[in-house]
């Protein structure tokens, strides 16, 4: 009964806290939220980028012609499909703009953790608790919770290992092999490669405070220092979720910085090159915190 008691009190705490946190954040809430819809345009603009090669996907298209073709007996038809298609993927290939994994779609999810580093905390000494009660599931629901980052995923055909497949596959036609011609056409057809690249919305969410105290650090002190201390808070989760980066910056040494900053600001508050520095290592921080994970 004292484990349930205590597990229920720390939920409780969990909630408080995390109203807490939303009404504490009132004033700079704006900004933040600013920051999350930026950096999911951001993401959602690289689907621009993602330049099909439309003769890519027509080879493409003539590989999946071949496999019908042969279901439908009609080998001689396929050879000359799958001759036709070797051909125009090696030309694909040979521009050296040619992407070596074609993305055929796209999607970018935010995952929002509202509360602070303390309720990340709260949460990581729950779960243990629960766990070492063999309470894996209810475990389960507390840590899939602790994720704050916008994910830019897609879904690619290893377009560079086709010509190997498609002349594997004419060999087999070839010698009349046509299952096995079917059985190399349809794997590299099945073939995907998924590519995740993951931005932890905290160190957005700094950057985009900075910035905003930057730009009014001489016309009201007040709010600036107060979007100061919400990027601490902002790094300060980040950091407790556990979101690295292979920048020689660290989050002690861009604390230390914003520190510096905010001491400027409340006296001559002469702070333009510090906010520059400070702009500039956050900057750094971020593009060497993006993970990419590849499946």
């Amino acid at each position: 009964m004292k484990k349930l008691l205590l597990s229920s009190l720390v939920a409780i705490s969990l909630l408080g806290s995390q109203a807490y946190a939303l009404e504490a954040n009132a004033s700079t809430g704006k900004v933040s939220k600013s920051a999350v819809v930026q950096g999911t345009k951001d993401a959602n603009s690289k689907k621009d980028d993602l330049k099909i090669v439309k003769e890519a996907v027509e080879s493409v298209h003539l590989v999946g012609q071949v496999l019908l073709q042969l279901n439908a007996n009609k080998k001689d038809e396929a050879v000359k499909t799958l001759e036709k298609a070797i051909g125009k993927i090696e030309v694909v290939l040979s521009n050296p703009k040619a992407p070596a994994l074609l993305p055929v779609d796209s999607r970018v999810i935010v995952q929002n953790f509202v509360g602070s580093a303390e309720d990340v905390e709260t949460a990581v000494i729950t779960s243990k608790a629960l766990l070492s009660s063999h309470k894996v599931q209810e475990a389960r629901k507390i840590v899939s919770t602790l994720v704050d980052e916008i994910d830019f995923s897609t879904v690619n055909l290893p377009l560079a290992s086709y010509p190997v497949a498609l002349k594997e596959a004419a060999k087999y036609l070839h010698d009349n092999k046509v299952d096995q011609a079917k059985a190399v056409l349809t794997d590299a057809l099945n073939t995907f490669v998924n590519i995740t690249t993951v931005t932890p919305i905290g160190i957005l969410e700094a950057q985009a405070l900075v910035k905003a105290a930057s730009k009014i650090a001489k016309t009201d002190k007040k709010l600036a220092l107060s979007h100061l201390a919400q990027a601490k808070a902002s790094l300060k989760k980040s950091e407790a979720l556990g979101y690295t980066s292979s920048s020689d910056t660290t989050y002690k040494m861009l604390n230390e910085a914003i520190s510096k900053v905010e001491k400027e600001v409340k006296g001559k508050n002469k702070a333009e090159k510090l906010f520059e520095e400070l702009s500039a290592k956050l900057k750094e921080f971020k593009e060497k915190a993006l993970k990419t994970i590849k499946k």
